[in-house]
């Protein structure tokens, strides 16, 4: 089967009062329709096809892509009318899907039900059972529970409000009947535009099957108008990442305050405590335990380490049974060996630390090699950067950095090499030597404090 996809993405959002347009407002740290777009993909479609409107260079400078064809409505005359512009774009599908670029937990499984079941010579509602349908139009049913028409709620009598099938507005198409149905739309209603909802009516009147699939939950097909609205779909995504972490071995101090902001892999016997926040890609193998407060943004954590409290990781490996933390700043292009331990108040940039290397507190070490079991004193910097160019500090095996060192790149370490205390290093250190390079110490006698005069 033929299938083509319309989102639609038009609509101005209002009620947001925001300058960015209502499809680019965020849910888990991704615009409403990125995640509409990661369905419509799900599902396999020859072409995907955006009808954009308001803020239309945002969201296609936003989210362009090469399976997207981005379809312009001028003016924002209904859901039926939208459509319809993508209608010149659609040339023999079988199906035509349409979904909305502000409901972003639908799932893929709700879609492709939907679409096997309405096929190519049935019309596909995805209606939903509402305690309160306010603000949706209404299913109408027949006697015999067959579906003759949906009635928006500013055009719905009093007996019909009472009815709480809600229409979500996702709807699948013969891809035959289509142009048809569109272009015999009329905008004769409460708010003059053309309904989609209309072509149900038409269906009915030219005996072509209406069938009926529902979502697993009401929140699944829920849009977002206002940002309270959009606090709840953040709220939801959120509880659906945590339940799946924990049914992957992941234990979870409290599910409810867990972020997951992108795609994360777990491991078995893992402990993440409260106010984590997992963004990007993130592999998190077993045995991990990530302390409370922690960011972590495109990395891996290797087998048995422990991230602890308020450490933040970005685009970092950290190898197997490594220590980082608390406090400590993984910046891009840090590996960790096997056993490294960073310590509180640490950064590294650009640093590839061996196996078993300490940088234990207070230092900066970036554009580095630090060799196996290497150990940098407190205060030790790598000054890597001369305001216009990046040079590399490499540091031994073995070797032993004094507190308060600066290390002035591009220099070497030798293996066991040691540096003083205090020391500004800007000559390499032969392997196995001692680097002294501070200034001599005066001790001036009798000498007298300045005295504060009034």
């Amino acid at each position: 089967m033929i299938l083509d996809i319309v989102i639609l993405a038009a609509g101005q959002g209002t009620r947001m009062r925001s300058a960015l347009p209502k499809v680019l407002h965020p849910v888990a740290g991704k615009p409403m329709l990125g995640h509409a777009l990661d369905t419509a993909r799900a599902l396999g479609p020859r072409k995907i096809h955006v009808v954009i409107g308001h803020g239309a260079d945002k969201v296609r400078e936003c989210l362009d892509a090469d399976d997207i064809n981005w379809v312009m409505q001028a003016e924002q005359l209904g859901t039926g009318h939208a459509v319809a512009q993508a209608l010149p774009h659609i040339q023999n599908a079988d199906q035509i899907l349409v979904l909305y670029g502000d409901v972003p937990l639908l799932r893929v499984d709700t879609l492709r039900s939907l679409s096997q079941q309405a096929g190519s010579q049935a019309l596909g509602l995805l209606t939903v059972n509402m305690q309160d349908p306010s603000g949706y139009g209404r299913i109408i049913r027949d006697a015999a529970g067959r579906v003759q028409a949906i009635v928006e709620q500013k055009d719905a009598s009093t007996e019909q409000l009472r009815v709480t099938e809600g229409n979500t507005g996702i709807m699948a198409l013969p891809g035959n009947q289509a142009a048809q149905w569109l272009n015999g739309l009329s905008n004769d209603n409460a708010q003059s535009e053309y309904y989609l909802t209309d072509v149900v009516a038409l269906a009915v009147s030219q005996s072509v099957p209406v069938e009926v699939s529902q979502p697993a939950s009401e929140l699944e097909v829920m849009g977002a108008n206002n940002r309270q609205q959009l606090a709840v779909l953040e709220r939801a995504w959120q509880s659906i990442q945590s339940l799946r972490l924990m049914t992957e071995g992941v234990t979870l101090a409290d599910p409810e305050r867990l972020d997951v902001r992108g795609e994360v892999t777990v491991g078995r016997d893992i402990f993440v405590d409260i106010n984590v926040v997992l963004e990007g890609r993130v592999v998190i193998e077993d045995n991990v335990q990530i302390g409370p407060h922690c960011v972590i943004i495109n990395s891996v954590v290797r087998a048995g380490s422990v991230i602890k409290a308020f450490s933040h990781l970005e685009g970092t490996e950290v190898g197997e049974d490594c220590d980082v933390g608390p406090y400590a700043r993984l910046r891009p292009g840090t590996r960790l060996q096997r056993g490294a331990k960073i310590g509180n108040f640490v950064e590294t940039k650009k640093a590839d630390v061996g196996e078993g290397a300490k940088i234990n507190h207070l230092s900066y070490v970036g554009d580095a090699f630090v060799g196996k079991g290497a150990n940098i004193g407190a205060g030790t910097i790598t000054c890597n950067y001369d305001g216009v160019n990046k040079f590399v500090t490499r540091i031994g095996e073995g070797a032993f950095i004094g507190s308060n060192s600066a290390l002035v790149a591009p220099v070497e370490i030798g293996a066991g090499a040691t540096t003083a205390a205090g020391s500004t290093v800007t000559q390499d250190v032969p392997a196995q030597a001692l680097a002294v390079a501070r200034s001599r110490q005066r001790n001036i006698e009798k000498w007298k404090r300045p005295i504060k005069t009034s």
